[in-house]
């Protein structure tokens, strides 16, 4: 693999690993695995909560680890 091609897939990976943590966070503490059918705007509504308090459970996360 030559030299530009490593740096370009090491750029992608890095804005997918912080793309992907909010997803993570979502599935993991607040159980969010499997999605029913509640209608469209509803199913939008407790997305945008789940990710909101990810949010907030990530700056928490970060804090305390600043101490």
């Amino acid at each position: 693999m030559a030299q530009p091609d490593r740096a370009a897939e090491s750029r992608k990976a890095s804005v997918r690993s912080k793309v992907e943590h909010p997803f993570l966070i979502v599935k993991r503490d607040f159980g969010f695995t499997k999605n029913r059918y509640r209608g469209l705007a509803k199913n939008r509504n407790h997305l945008h909560v789940l990710f909101a308090s990810a949010n907030w459970v990530m700056r928490a996360r970060a804090v305390a680890l600043k101490g």
